[in-house]
């Protein structure tokens, strides 16, 4: 299977394998890199993934995405390996809030965020490629909270990869950051931004952009933008729909997303063959999104600063995916409309793209106070105390009709509510407590340096790490 850039027919990119597609995360001409065509299971190869251990799902779907790429027993060992470090035996079980409303717990992982899910497959998928080519890589990370934990715990201490992770000062939580800067191992820097997310990955962006910088330090992605991060993300839709009764009925999804990757990966399990009725898209305040789907605007805004910090994002790069798919992947017009977005910070959508989107999302933005008042009320009604992304969500699902009043809605609960304790404590008068293993964070001393949010200053900065 061959991997094309979202602006293919736009330029000179040429299409590549599965494993180069994962080193280079972002394509040549500034796209993002899709399979050429959608792989697929049948309904009964999905109803047989009922009762199986995650870890063999995940090989399954990855499998089906890597196409031989990499022996089976290899992959396979390496799903086991990156899920035998879950707290939770089923990876990410599914509980019920109430008559078909589901919560998929995604926060089981190393750093209590969904974010472990991929990038703890994708650092082997690294490792294994960059053994086998003898290659050492310069990961930088853009990271609105989550991302950026996760990746520094994935590659840490790893000797064939140097991880940089940035992050916008002052807009994420004390205990997002600490996960990334209490890490004592040398191949791991951090970098706080004066900016904002999207300034961050506006860098990012600069750095790949820059053909000369990407090759000396061998510059590489772990942001959503790389497409293992969506194929290893698909898995957990797979997983939830079949307990809750797929393929033999259809599930909807509400899905806490800033970036839109998320959103995205359920997109691709519809693909692969999965039976879903609807994505509901559930943002905060920062709605670009939520907007696109009801005006057809896809517009940028000023980033708003929220409880919900690893959504405040007002460029969502996974769109770009899912735009191509709606225009009938028509490269030349997602290159036109994506360099134009660039310069205006709009994109009117086609009408018949539009209409597509809208055959299976929907979006819905949820405000500060009804944020506050979903962690509330899930505690009274549960007695389950959930973190503010999920609280979007969930305020979002409530909000929503589905055609049938027997499909079960499931919201992907993204992180634990101890990465967020000043906001879950405001809202429910009660402070979440830390998994036994995660105590320790609040006593390890930093370690970050501060930059402005300047792409020429990040580059040297980068390129003095990767030479030492």
């Amino acid at each position: 299977m061959k991997y094309v850039s979202t602006r293919a027919g736009d330029s000179a990119a040429q299409p590549i394998g599965f494993l180069d597609a994962v080193l280079a995360g972002l394509a040549p001409d500034g796209g993002l890199y899709v399979p050429e065509s959608w792989p697929t299971f049948t309904h009964e190869e999905i109803a047989a993934f009922a009762g199986q251990p995650y870890a063999a799902v995940a090989a399954a779907v990855i499998g089906k995405f890597a196409d031989g790429e990499i022996p089976t027993d290899v992959l396979e060992e390496m799903c086991a390996e990156a899920y035998g470090t879950f707290a939770h035996a089923a990876t990410c079980p599914v509980t019920q809030l109430g008559p078909n409303l589901f919560l998929a717990e995604l926060f089981h992982g190393p750093t209590l965020a969904f974010k472990d899910v991929a990038m703890q497959l994708l650092s082997r998928l690294y490792e294994y490629i960059l053994r086998s080519k003898g290659r050492t890589l310069t990961i930088v990370c853009a990271t609105s909270g989550d991302t950026g934990g996760a990746a520094v715990e994935a590659f840490r201490g790893r000797s064939n990869v140097r991880i940089v992770a940035m992050f916008p000062e002052g807009r994420i939580s004390e205990v997002q950051r600490r996960f990334m800067t209490t890490v004592e191992d040398r191949n791991v820097a951090n970098l706080s931004l004066e900016g904002s997310f999207d300034d961050c990955q506006a860098i990012l962006k600069a750095m790949f952009a820059d053909g000369q910088f990407a090759q000396a330090v061998d510059l590489s992605a772990v942001n959503s933008i790389n497409f293992a991060r969506i194929a290893a993300q698909a898995v957990y839709y797979f997983t939830t729909a079949v307990a809750l009764g797929a393929p033999h009925r259809k599930v909807a999804f509400a899905v806490p997303t800033g970036n839109f990757g998320d959103a995205f990966a359920a997109y691709v399990a519809v693909k692969m063959g999965l039976p879903v009725e609807r994505i509901l898209v559930a943002t905060n305040s920062n709605d670009i999104m939520a907007r696109a789907f009801e005006d057809g605007r896809y517009s940028r805004g000023n980033v708003a600063a929220t409880q919900s910090p690893a959504m405040d994002i007002q460029v969502a790069s996974n769109f770009e995916r899912l735009y191509f798919e709606a225009v009938r992947r028509d490269g030349l017009e997602t290159g036109r409309a994506f360099r134009a977005f660039a310069d205006t910070g709009v994109i009117d959508i086609p009408p018949g793209a539009l209409a597509t989107m809208r055959e299976l999302f929907g979006g819905a933005s949820t405000g500060e106070a009804d944020t506050s008042r979903a962690m509330l009320a899930t505690l009274n009604e549960t007695g389950r105390l959930i973190d503010p992304h999920t609280a979007v969500a969930i305020s979002a699902a409530k909000r929503t009709t589905l055609p049938s009043d027997a499909t079960p809605l499931i919201v992907l609960s993204t992180a634990h509510p101890a990465k967020f304790p000043e906001a879950v404590h405001a809202a429910t008068g009660v402070t979440p407590t830390f998994p036994r293993a995660d105590r320790h964070l609040a006593d390890k001393p930093e370690r970050f340096d501060r930059l402005p949010a300047d792409a020429a200053v990040v580059m040297d900065y980068v390129r003095s790490f990767a030479g030492a």
